[in-house]
């Protein structure tokens, strides 16, 4: 039945609180009804031509068929089981600190291991890069540990070899290099801040001193330290503090979400995101990103004119606020772009050593050696940000080192080539074929993961061994090193680059744990090493080992002459690159998690699109799920347009990492090869793309419109400002309500559990839904599934927008479900499977449930999941040691939602009453809690009112989900607060 139009209670337009908000471009513009019910009209429908074998193929890696040579004893000496080791209990999970690479830098994890088995990976609070945050390609990344696609042993020419034959046949073709110094030996590697992998290529390079080491990665902060050495004279890393700084201007940089620190960052960011304290950030940018949407002010402008916005900020502060040093720099702008500039360096100006300026990554040198500038002239050096050396092996892995090698494998100049740098056969620029100039050399060693681009052109095969299951080392940005230990022994025969790189030196067979521990105690001294090791792999880092930044002053004049030489912006659209939210450079293609995460901005899963502004589509006659026709620099692309609010106009995005030819069931026809145009004159923009509409269609599976609340006020956002007269506003969506029936009081018992979700740090990232994912054993559904709006996700992130499709302002929601005291999904559930706690907690019972799904009909919030098909299939040993212990895996035909992480709950209870003690207050720290990178979401016991969660509960900003319903959720939320410069209202 369509709707009829009606009002709905709840539903208010206005301003402020009452302000509409929309979720995407067709119901901004009312252009057609938002679906009246939970699911489309077909949900329900049988999927056609839905096999068993194309089921196991959609889910991949979450069911693809494992064979028992995964479980195969590890090769190295192991203790049986049969007596258990000391300090592991059956059932009661441990905990071990290790390090992951994010761009070579370390970023700090504690994993939960149940008896020997990694089941969930957390940030660690010790470490200065995650500081306890984490997010969704961390969170995922143990999916492909229990990957039975991954590559398995070692073969060369297509002759399998073992682990001794290898190392003995890596260090014979090492030897036969020795006569000329490694002439025609050449290594493509992946950035590192490793000590270990340090001191094992600087003795290659004493063993065969004509040997080359070239890194390569598609996605980097090169241009960062290359304006370092513009502004001044050094490659260094910029690192910026957000703690004091009250004032932050983007110029394109996504710090909250893909660059440099962001779990750091964004931690920072966060905590002053609050009313006592408030910063204010402006962000000028092409794409809606994840640090976009947190802005105060946000300018869109094509990517080529970010310059010019920063030049024109620069000639502000020169001409009105006693910066002339920085006259050389500005070059004014003009309309509403001058407007903005002015108001921004004032803010600027009356924040002097509080303020920061951070270029992004896709910005080319001038524009950071300008921000590094405009940092130095307002005394932020030094104390908002810090420059040091940096910790890569490598300062510069761009097109420049890999086109070089290119040349001379062209010209017959390399024998062997040794990668382990991430597939740079699909990842090197179209204009550097590096696919088939791998052909060229003699010996071809390729160490991955998975058969990819890379390992197909290879002549050696080498499984390479995933981080938890190797030993290792890494640095942070500010230099702190940390040990990288495993968790587990290798699944698979499989070798570590430590041992591939040792294998040069006749040392293979030593083992990355040999090769590490040892290179420490040379860097340390023996004297009480050994107790002083065990310390930095319980604490995760290694002490005192951060590098003091360094005090800089800009060349001012040299950097003039930079941001002079940049040429004016093209003509004509132009075509953008970016890494992926969800599959970064494209090496988590084949995490079938990941690729089932909504993009936190347009929600888009199991694919990218081209996006562009909905006026752009306009003028080139497109719709979202067209397919459109790209060309560039005589190369072409078919991909879908996909209408983004807030996109800049005349301006059309790409998102790397799709489209592989060599992938496995996950990632196979996912999504468009963007690196089919990209080029090494620009990695990532230049205008002239011409855009043709094909007149095909193409189905693009966005949750951006599932489980509508119908207009309802739902994430409400506020001024600053407005915060103190909205009181009474704010009192309709909070307080008790009027009933017939006498509300259970729950103050009496020892525990009332509750979550408090602050929308002013939340960012939208969700890292908390991936973490949910893992914690909670929850299935993937595949594609198709989720154009029916059957995806399993507990906690969905919703984002909705308010004001013009052109330049919207957003608010970001976590919603899961929120535990309601009289909660409408239990008095229509006909066997009693949902019911309600002692403690409050509203609870499934899932072997009473028959699947009539009255419970989810009746959930205001849309929160329930049903189980349609057997989603977890026949699981393989493999794929089973990813699943949670201590949670159910859930049937067919069962209802499922979130539990408030009630296994948690219980591991506490044990704890508590083993100890003779009560749960503390915050003891409990919910799945999406740890993860959430901004401390957005606190979980805990309302009864305790020295509790986190109880104090939000009390805060003046706090509401209630549909409080008009009476359901009296568990799940409060506190309105977002925007900080706005009157300057620009």
């Amino acid at each position: 039945m369509p709707s009829l139009g009606l009002p709905i209670y709840g539903q208010k337009q206005g301003a402020g609180l009452d302000a509409r908000r929309w979720r995407s471009v067709e119901e901004a513009a009312e252009a057609r009804e938002v679906p009246p019910g939970e699911f489309p009209d077909d949900a329900a429908a049988v999927p056609e031509g839905f096999t068993r074998r194309g089921f196991l193929q959609v889910l991949g890696a979450s069911v693809a068929l494992a064979g028992l040579e995964a479980c195969k004893p590890p090769r190295e000496n192991v203790v049986s089981y049969v007596r258990p080791p000391a300090g592991v209990t059956p059932s009661v999970p441990s905990a071990y600190a290790t390090v992951a690479s994010r761009g070579g830098y370390a970023v700090g994890l504690v994993v939960t291991s149940h008896e020997g088995r990694p089941t969930k990976i957390e940030g660690n609070r010790e470490h200065p890069s995650s500081r306890g945050g984490s997010d969704a390609m961390l969170q995922a990344s143990i999916l492909d540990l229990y990957d039975p696609r991954r590559l398995k042993g070692f073969t060369r020419a297509g002759r399998p070899l073992g682990l001794a034959t290898v190392l003995r046949e890596v260090s014979a073709l090492a030897r036969s290099h020795a006569q000329d110094g490694g002439a025609r030996l050449r290594f493509l590697v992946e950035p590192t801040s490793s000590p270990a992998v340090a001191d094992l290529r600087r003795r290659i390079l004493e063993r065969f001193p004509k040997a080359r080491f070239d890194a390569w990665a598609p996605v980097g902060a090169d241009a960062g330290r290359a304006g370092a050495a513009l502004a001044f004279g050094k490659p260094l890393d910029a690192s910026a503090s957000l703690a004091d700084a009250d004032v932050i201007l983007s110029l394109e940089s996504d710090f909250l979400a893909l660059e440099g620190d962001s779990l750091r960052l964004a931690r920072e960011f966060g905590a002053r995101r609050t009313a006592e304290r408030m910063n204010r950030l402006y962000v000028a940018e092409s794409a809606y990103t994840v640090t976009g949407g947190a802005a105060d002010h946000r300018f869109r402008m094509r990517s080529a004119d970010v310059l010019g916005f920063g030049r024109a900020v620069a000639a502000e502060l020169a001409a009105k606020h006693g910066l002339s040093q920085l006259a050389p720099l500005g070059a004014p702008a003009g309309g509403e772009r001058a407007k903005a500039a002015a108001a921004v360096a004032a803010d600027l100006a009356k924040a002097r050593g509080r303020s920061v300026v951070l270029a992004g990554d896709r910005q080319p040198a001038a524009v950071h050696a300008l921000a590094a500038a405009l940092n130095d002239a307002l005394g932020n050096a030094g104390k908002t940000v810090a420059y040091r050396p940096t910790a890569l092996l490598d300062p510069a892995a761009g097109p420049d080192r890999l086109r070089a090698l290119a040349s001379e494998l062209e010209a017959g100049k390399v024998d062997a080539l040794v990668v382990t740098a991430w597939n740079p056969a699909h990842t090197a620029p179209a204009d550097v074929p590096l696919r088939k100039l791998l052909p060229k050399a003699k010996d071809t060693i390729a160490l991955a993961l998975r058969e990819d681009d890379t390992v197909r052109a290879a002549t050696w095969k080498i499984a390479a061994t995933h981080p938890l299951e190797a030993w290792g080392d890494l640095r942070a940005a500010d230099g702190t090193a940390s040990i990288q230990q495993p968790l587990i022994a290798p699944l698979h025969e499989s070798m570590s680059e430590l041992e591939l790189l040792a294998a040069f030196l006749d040392e293979g067979d030593h083992g990355s744990w040999r090769i590490v521990r040892e290179g420490w105690r040379r860097r340390a001294g023996a004297a009480g090493f050994d107790g002083r090791w065990d310390g930095w792999l319980a604490a995760g880092v290694v002490a005192g080992s951060a590098v003091p930044p360094e005090a800089v002053q800009a060349d001012l004049g040299r950097v003039a002459e930079a941001v002079r030489a940049v040429p004016a912006p093209g003509a004509g659209l132009e075509l953008g690159f970016a890494a992926d939210y969800k599959v970064l450079d494209g090496r988590f293609l084949e995490n079938a998690w990941l690729q089932e995460y909504p993009h936190p901005v347009t929600k888009l899963t199991w694919d990218n699109a081209a996006q562009l502004s909905a006026a752009t589509a306009k003028q080139l006659g497109v719709a979202s799920g067209d397919l459109v026709e790209l060309s560039w620099k005589g190369r072409t692309l078919t991909a879908p347009a996909l209408v983004v609010p807030g996109h800049a106009d005349g301006s059309v995005l790409l998102t790397l990492g799709y489209g592989q030819a060599v992938a496995g069931p996950v990632g196979k026809g996912v999504g468009h090869d963007a690196y089919a145009l990209r080029t090494s004159d620009a990695p990532w923009f230049g205008a002239g793309v011409e855009v043709r509409k094909t007149g095909k269609r193409h189905a693009l599976a966005t949750t951006q419109e599932h489980f509508s609340m119908q207009g309802r006020a739902i994430a409400l956002a506020l001024d600053a400002p407005e915060l103190a007269h909205a009181k009474h506003e704010l009192d309709e969506h909070r307080g008790p309500q009027p009933t017939i029936h006498e509300p259970v009081d729950y103050s009496k018992n020892e525990y009332r559990w509750g979550m408090a979700i602050d929308l002013s740090r939340c960012i939208g990232c969700g890292a908390c839904t991936v973490a949910c994912q893992a914690e909670n054993n929850i299935p993937v559904v595949g594609k198709e599934q989720v154009l029916r709006s059957r995806e399993m996700h507990w906690l969905r992130v919703d984002r909705y927008f308010e004001g013009p499709v052109e330049d919207p302002a957003s608010v970001s929601q976590p919603l899961a479900c929120v535990h309601c005291e009289a909660a409408p999904c239990e008095y229509v559930c006909p066997v009693n499977a949902t019911v309600h706690s002692e403690e409050g907690l509203n609870e499934m019972v899932y072997n009473r449930c028959v699947g009539t799904r009255y419970c989810s009909n009746n959930c205001p919030y849309k929160v329930r999941r049903f189980n349609w098909l057997d989603w977890h299939g026949t699981l393989e040993p493999t794929e089973k040691m990813v699943h949670n212990p201590d949670v159910t895996v859930r049937a067919r035909g069962v209802m499922e939602k979130c539990t408030y992480c009630t296994q948690r709950i219980e591991h506490a209870r044990i704890d508590a009453r083993s100890n003779g003690r009560k749960i503390g207050g915050d003891e409990v720290v919910s799945a999406c809690q740890q993860a959430c990178p901004t401390e957005a979401i606190v979980f805990g016991n309302l009864n305790d009112p020295g509790s986190a969660v109880s104090r939000r509960h009390a805060d003046a900003r706090r509401y209630d989900l549909l409080h008009e319903l009476g359901t009296r959720p568990r799940t409060a939320y506190l309105v977002k607060l925007r900080n706005p410069n009157p300057d620009l209202a």
